[in-house]
């Protein structure tokens, strides 16, 4: 099997925890399957030879395993710093830009210590990343950035889209 086969495998077994990882309510179990994906997506862009965008993921990996004990800013600092360094060491072009964009938000998202919060932000981080996987010519990425999204939004509208219903009810009486 080809490298681009392999890591076009590693991106579907990812997905399934990127799909799993919204439907839960705690953020501690959304951000132990996050890190889990992560590791697979990273080592999927190393053998793409995207070395930001496989550098970040394994960075977001840690993140991830770190959120799930502390949510301090400090702590979140400390990745947005290791982030803007791996990307200055790493840069090409400017798709290195759109996979470091899409690590800002969801590095923030992570330290977020309200889920509701953290779905929002990791859609727009997720967004940059599917732009960078698109132009990266990863079409299985692609796949999981909108299935990622969409899974984010079912789980979003799960435990908030009946409060905004019940909110607009009440504004109209």
């Amino acid at each position: 099997m080809s490298v681009f086969l392999w890591s076009q495998v590693l991106i579907a077994i990812a997905i399934v925890f990127d799909l799993i990882s919204f439907q839960f309510k705690q953020r501690q179990k959304i951000v132990c399957c996050l890190c889990i994906s992560g590791i697979l997506i990273s080592t999927h862009f190393a053998l793409l030879e995207q070395w930001t965008a496989a550098s970040l993921m394994l960075l977001a990996s840690v993140r991830y395993f770190t959120s799930i004990f502390t949510t301090s800013k400090k702590v979140m600092f400390l990745f947005l710093t290791s982030a803007v360094v791996i990307t200055v060491m790493t840069f090409v072009d400017l798709i290195n830009l759109l996979s470091f964009g899409g690590t800002l938000f969801q590095t923030t998202a992570a330290f977020c210590q309200s889920d509701q919060r953290l779905r929002q932000l990791m859609i727009f981080g997720t967004l940059l990343w599917l732009i960078h996987n698109y132009l990266v010519g990863s079409p299985t990425a692609v796949l999981m950035e909108l299935l990622f999204i969409g899974s984010n939004i079912i789980g979003y509208y799960r435990y908030y889209g009946i409060h905004l219903s019940m909110l607009n009810q009440n504004k109209s009486i």
